[in-house]
C-alpha cells in the first residue's frame, strides 16, 4: 500500500515539480533579460567600429578593448567554354569570417598585446597531426614591447612582415577578398619573434625596418618543429610622409588624402628546410619511407620568397601593386625509401603580379579594378592564369560597415575553358 501511495504521490506531484522548474527557468531568463536591458542603456565611451568596450584600470596599469566582426558572403560561379558556351552555375552562402578581437596594454603603455580568435570554419584552417587535429582557432596572440625609442620587440603568433595585401586586415579590403597572388605566395602568420624599428629623414621621409625569426610551419603548431627556422626581413619607404589613419595598410582612400602619399615595400623571406609546398603554407610534403602504407616522413627544401609592393593614395584615388617570386634550392626534393626507391616531392614555385586601383566618390561609393597574373614554373605542372576583377563598394561607416560586390573573370593558359565568379558580401565590425 505504501508503495502504491509513493507511486501515486510521485505521479500527482510530478507536474508541480516540472512547473516549479519551468517557473525557475522563466524567472532566471527574465532576470537575465532585465539585466541585459539595463546594461544596454548604459553609455560606453566608444564609437562604432572602434571596439565594443574599452576599459582602463583605476591605477592605469592595464587596458582592454574588445571587438567582434563577421562577413556574410554569397559566391556564384559559372564556367565558360569557347565552343560550348556557359556551363552550369554554382552558388554558395557562407560566413566567410567571424572573429573576436582583444587588445590593449599590460603593466605599461609600452607593452601592448593583441589576441584574435577565428570562429568560422574558413578561419579554422586544415587540421592535421602537427596541431593534434584541433581547430586552428588562434589567429593572433602577440605581445609588442616598445623597449627603446622607436624599437619594438614582438613575441608570439601574428602576421609575418610579408606582402602588403596579406598584412592588410581582411576587414579593410577593397574587393570582397584578397587576390590570387596572395593565395598562391603569401607567408601569412607564424610563431616567433619580430624586431621592428622606424625613423624619419628630414621632415617627412619615413623608413621602417622589420626582422622576424619564426618556426616555418605556420600557425598553431603544437609539436616539435621540423626542418629549420624561417627568416623574414622587410624595408618600407614613405617618401611623402605617413598616411592618414595608417592608410598605407588600408585598401581604398577612405581618409581622402589631401596630399599625395606613397609607400614602397620590399620583403625577403627564407625558410630553411621547409616541409610545406608553399614555404610555411600549403600542404606538408610527406612520403612513405618504410613502405607500411602511412606517409610519416617529410621532404625538405630551402624555400625563398621575394615581395615588392607599393601603395599610393590621393583625394579618393588609390593604387596598390605587388610582385611575388618564389624559388627553392630543390623544387623537387628527393628522399631514399627503405627499399631503395627514390621518392620526390614538389615545391610550388613561380611568380605573381597583382595591381588594383579604385576611386572613392563623395557619396562613399567606390569603383575598383584589379588585374592578377600567376605564372608557376613549368616544372610544377601548373598552368599560368590571369584574373580580371571589377569591384563596387558602398562604405556606410568606412570599412566598419560596408557592402561589397565584385565580378572576376579567370583565364587559363592553354585551355579553352575560363570562369566567371561573382560575389556579394556584407562586412561589419564593432
Amino acid at each position: 500500500m505504501s508503495h502504491v501511495n509513493c507511486v501515486l504521490n510521485r505521479s500527482i506531484f510530478a507536474p508541480e515539480i516540472k512547473q516549479n522548474k519551468m517557473n525557475k527557468s522563466i524567472l532566471i531568463t527574465c532576470f537575465l533579460m532585465v539585466s541585459m536591458a539595463g546594461f544596454s542603456q548604459e553609455k560606453i565611451s566608444t564609437k562604432f567600429g572602434k571596439g565594443l568596450y574599452n576599459v582602463i584600470s583605476a591605477d592605469s596599469s592595464w587596458s582592454m578593448k574588445f571587438g567582434v566582426r563577421f562577413q556574410s558572403l554569397y559566391v556564384g560561379g559559372v564556367s565558360i567554354n569557347d565552343t560550348a558556351g556557359f556551363g552550369l552555375g554554382t552558388n554558395q552562402f557562407l560566413i566567410r569570417r567571424a572573429r573576436l578581437k582583444f587588445g590593449g596594454f599590460a603593466f605599461s603603455p609600452k607593452l601592448k598585446y593583441k589576441i584574435e580568435l577565428g570562429l568560422s570554419n574558413r578561419d579554422l584552417g586544415k587540421v592535421d597531426s602537427r596541431n593534434n587535429f584541433a581547430p586552428k582557432m588562434i589567429l593572433d596572440a602577440v605581445l609588442k614591447w616598445n623597449f627603446y625609442h622607436n624599437f619594438e620587440l614582438w613575441a608570439g603568433q601574428t602576421k609575418l612582415p610579408g606582402n602588403r595585401e596579406r598584412v592588410v586586415s581582411s576587414a579593410n579590403m577593397q574587393f570582397v577578398d584578397r587576390s590570387l597572388l596572395n593565395s598562391n605566395y603569401n607567408i601569412d602568420r607564424d610563431i616567433g619573434v619580430q624586431l621592428r624599428h622606424n625613423f624619419t629623414i628630414g621632415k617627412n621621409f619615413v623608413i621602417r625596418e622589420a626582422i622576424a625569426v619564426s618556426q616555418g610551419e605556420g600557425r598553431n603548431l603544437v609539436q616539435t618543429n621540423l626542418g629549420g627556422l624561417q627568416y623574414t626581413g622587410r624595408l618600407e619607404f614613405l617618401p611623402m610622409g605617413k598616411f592618414s589613419g595608417k592608410g598605407d595598410y588600408i585598401m581604398s582612400d577612405v581618409k581622402r588624402e589631401e596630399k599625395p602619399k606613397l609607400a614602397i615595400g620590399v620583403t625577403y623571406d627564407y625558410n630553411d628546410r621547409a616541409v610545406k609546398n608553399k614555404s610555411n603554407q600549403g600542404s606538408y610534403m610527406m612520403y612513405d619511407r618504410d613502405g607500411d602504407g602511412d606517409d610519416d616522413s617529410y621532404f625538405q627544401s630551402n624555400v625563398s620568397t621575394i615581395f615588392a609592393d607599393l601603395m599610393f593614395k590621393w583625394k579618393g584615388f588609390s593604387l596598390m601593386g605587388e610582385y611575388a617570386l618564389r624559388d627553392a634550392d630543390a623544387i623537387e626534393p628527393s628522399a631514399l625509401a627503405d627499399n631503395g626507391d627514390t621518392l620526390t616531392g614538389l615545391v610550388k614555385v613561380g611568380s605573381g603580379l597583382n595591381i588594383c586601383a579604385g576611386y572613392l566618390f563623395k557619396k562613399n561609393w567606390e569603383v575598383a579594378l584589379r588585374y592578377t597574373q600567376i605564372t608557376p614554373e613549368a616544372i610544377t605542372g601548373s598552368s599560368a592564369h590571369q584574373q580580371y576583377g571589377l569591384g563596387i563598394s558602398r562604405y556606410i561607416v568606412g570599412h566598419a560597415l560596408k557592402v561589397q560586390a565584385d565580378v572576376n573573370y579567370l583565364t587559363t593558359e592553354g585551355s579553352s575553358d575560363s570562369g566567371l565568379m561573382y560575389r556579394l558580401q556584407i562586412d561589419i565590425h564593432f
